[in-house]
This record gives structure tokens, C-alpha cells and sequence, in this order.
């Protein structure tokens, strides 16, 4: 098997809206690997199971395998392709783009990673 699909010892793994997803604790923080599945999109497979307009997750870290797009309530745009470290602020939704899975390796804080690494509660336009 994959090694970057493989489960992760010690780590405690979930599914939610498709999403595969390993978390495992890191000093004060998490470092969770995220798998969406192609044909995922946050506003049709999360939203129903979370209830708020947007993905309120601040997602900081590496985008190893895939493709994910996205957009804030703004309208502001994103757009990445692995690999690449990538910073999405709270208030968007992403899809992943093309046939393959994309794999996020991402550090956090649970509810506090926004605050903690600097991040708007809530993206703003610049400008």
C-alpha cells in the first residue's frame, strides 16, 4: 500500500462526509492527515453534517498529493496543487479537483489553530 495512505500508528482515525482522517497528538498541538476523496466538496458532503455556511476550520500545512480549489463567502479565491505548504483561512469552501485523493497534512490547534497561528477568526477580504 501507499505509505501516505497507510494508516498512521498511534493515531486515532476517523471518517466524516467521505473524508478519511488521522489525528494524533504533537506536543500541544495535532498533526491530522487528511484524505478527500475526488468528487468531494465541503458544501455538499460537510455542510449538511456541520450546519454552518462555510468550513470555519483554519487549515494550515502541506497539500502532499492533489488538487484543492476553493472559495471564501467573499468570493476571493484559492487554487493549489501538490505539493505546496498552503494557509486557508476560516469562512471558505474547497473541493478537491481532478480524479485523484488529496492528502493534507495539516497542524492544528482544534478550535484555537486560527488564534494561535496568527489567522483571522473569520477570512477578510485585503484591500
Amino acid at each position: 500500500m501507499d505509505p501516505l495512505l497507510s494508516p498512521i500508528p498511534g493515531a486515532d482515525h476517523q471518517e466524516a462526509g467521505g473524508v478519511q482522517l488521522d489525528v494524533a497528538r504533537a506536543a500541544n498541538g495535532r498533526v491530522k492527515r487528511a484524505i478527500y476523496p475526488p468528487g468531494f466538496r465541503w458544501s455538499k458532503n460537510m455542510k449538511p453534517i456541520v450546519g454552518t455556511p462555510h468550513c470555519m476550520h483554519a487549515h494550515v500545512g502541506f497539500l502532499a498529493r492533489g488538487h484543492v480549489s476553493g472559495e471564501y463567502a467573499d468570493h476571493c479565491a484559492f487554487d493549489f496543487v501538490a505539493p505546496r505548504v498552503i494557509v486557508i483561512e476560516p469562512g471558505h469552501d474547497a473541493w478537491v479537483v481532478g480524479n485523484e485523493p488529496a492528502v493534507v497534512i495539516e497542524f492544528d490547534y482544534e478550535g484555537e489553530t486560527a488564534r494561535r497561528l496568527g489567522l483571522p477568526e473569520m477570512h477578510r477580504h485585503a484591500g
